[in-house]
């Protein structure tokens, strides 16, 4: 049927940041498809100039409240590789557990409060209060757990102060891991209600399917997270992996005239970065716990349906809770461990990078120290930045399928929206581009 569809969605809602959905249809024929992100660039690699090499994640922390944690952990993993300081591996293993702590607190947030409402056929989660209250319950008690899981770790959830290079300047006692431990355990319930109802909702997430590139960290020695290679897996499964210093080969950044967050690409004209491209990356890795859950969503293979990264994130929070606890057993086991042990100071400075997963994707910082260790100069690549060209493609792709099948002008405009949000962008983050002109 030729028709017409003018869809304009100014200000998307339940998304962090300000990105707009345009789509106009003239007898049948798409005059214009665009996600377009409008949002005022910010310039933290302008701000981490002039710092000290203590300074830097204080300020780099700030990119974004949600991510708080995991630019924390990407900066003073760049500023260690660049000042020669190797971390201990029980240092290592409280990060780890850290960046545990902020996927999990982030992906309740999402499924539970953002993404159930679509599935659920409401506005908002305020409905939803009256409707599923026990369910509504159940996600603020983990949502509260993944703040004080991180929180105890870190000093406090929203930039963080205990995570410095060299270490922790205040790391937990045995006693403290094993408070944490327990409180960990007594979420399992919970867990396993929000996993149930995100099982019985899954029906209602779309049917679509566009294989893309998957980007992530992979490593041979855990669920790639805090630390690894980068990784790539093409639609065919072919892998392929690079070292950290070479992040540029893969994100290779360019401008796109819809945006004013840079657009990133490799093998193919787009690639996605995100839960579902962990998954995609390193499905094997997951704990036991988490595969059954994967098995009982089908997900058991490459998955190319954009829709289902809010899948991939239920079945993340079980794998961290799970892995969480594995390596606060380790911890407390260790007869070495020392909570009061010094930071590893620099033995030199020059240029360092890190690859980071936080929430929403793959994260890289990349930091130059002078003689004395300040910084003269910084590049970061937030995942958003790093999935918008392909929200671009699954829309190019996704309108005409809906064309083709009738679908109404509010069912498109849902779908669209839904699409984006499944992503779970962090728009703001990403925007580090402006153009400039200068009339003379």
């Amino acid at each position: 049927m030729k028709k017409d569809v003018n869809i304009n969605v100014h200000h998307l809602t339940r998304v962090e940041g300000h990105g707009n959905i345009l789509v106009d249809v003239k007898k049948g024929k798409i005059e214009e498809c665009t996600w377009q992100v409008p949002e005022s660039p910010r310039f933290f690699e302008a701000m981490i100039r002039g710092r000290h090499y203590t300074e830097v994640a204080r300020i780099t922390s700030r990119i974004c409240g949600i991510c708080s944690i995991g630019h924390t952990l990407a900066s003073v993993k760049a500023t260690e590789s660049a000042c020669g300081i190797e971390i201990t591996e029980q240092v290592k293993k409280l990060r780890t557990i850290l960046k545990h702590a902020e996927n999990f607190d982030s992906h309740v947030l999402h499924v539970g409060v953002l993404v159930a409402p679509d599935l659920l056929g409401a506005p908002s989660v305020f409905p939803l209060v009256a409707s599923h209250g026990p369910v509504v319950a159940c996600v603020l008690r983990l949502k509260r757990l993944g703040h004080e899981w991180g929180s105890v770790l870190a000093g406090r959830t929203t930039h963080p102060t205990t995570v410095i290079p060299g270490g922790f300047s205040k790391m937990l006692t045995k006693k403290d891991l094993v408070d944490l431990k327990e409180k960990i355990l007594a979420s399992v319930d919970d867990i396993n209600t929000l996993v149930a109802t995100v099982a019985s909702l899954a029906p209602n997430i779309p049917a679509f399917d566009r294989p893309t590139e998957y980007v992530a960290v992979s490593s041979d020695d855990e669920y790639g997270l805090y630390d690894g290679l980068i990784q790539t897996t093409m639609p065919d499964g072919k892998k392929e992996r690079f070292s950290v210093a070479d992040y540029k080969l893969v994100t290779n950044e360019y401008v796109s005239p819809n945006s004013t967050a840079k657009y990133a690409k490799h093998n193919m004209d787009s690639y996605a970065a995100g839960a579902l491209a962990r998954f995609n990356n390193n499905r094997e890795q997951l704990h036991p716990e988490a595969k059954k859950i994967a098995e009982a969503l089908g997900m058991t293979s490459l998955v190319t349906n954009p829709y289902l990264n809010s899948a991939a994130q239920v079945i993340e929070c079980v794998h961290s809770v799970y892995d969480s606890l594995r390596l606060i057993d380790e911890l407390v086991a260790d007869p070495d461990y020392d909570p009061h042990q010094e930071l590893v100071k620099p033995t030199r400075f020059g240029n360092g990078s890190s690859a980071v997963e936080v929430p929403r994707g793959i994260l890289f910082h990349e930091y130059t120290y002078d003689k004395e260790g300040m910084c003269i100069g910084g590049n970061c690549i937030i995942p958003t930045n790093q999935n918008h060209g392909n929200i671009q493609l699954d829309f190019d792709k996704l309108v005409p399928e809906m064309l083709e099948a009738d679908k109404s002008e509010e069912e498109m405009t849902l779908a669209l929206e839904m699409l984006v949000r499944a992503y779970d962008p962090c728009i703001s983050c990403s925007a580090h581009y402006l153009d400039v002109r200068f009339k003379k």
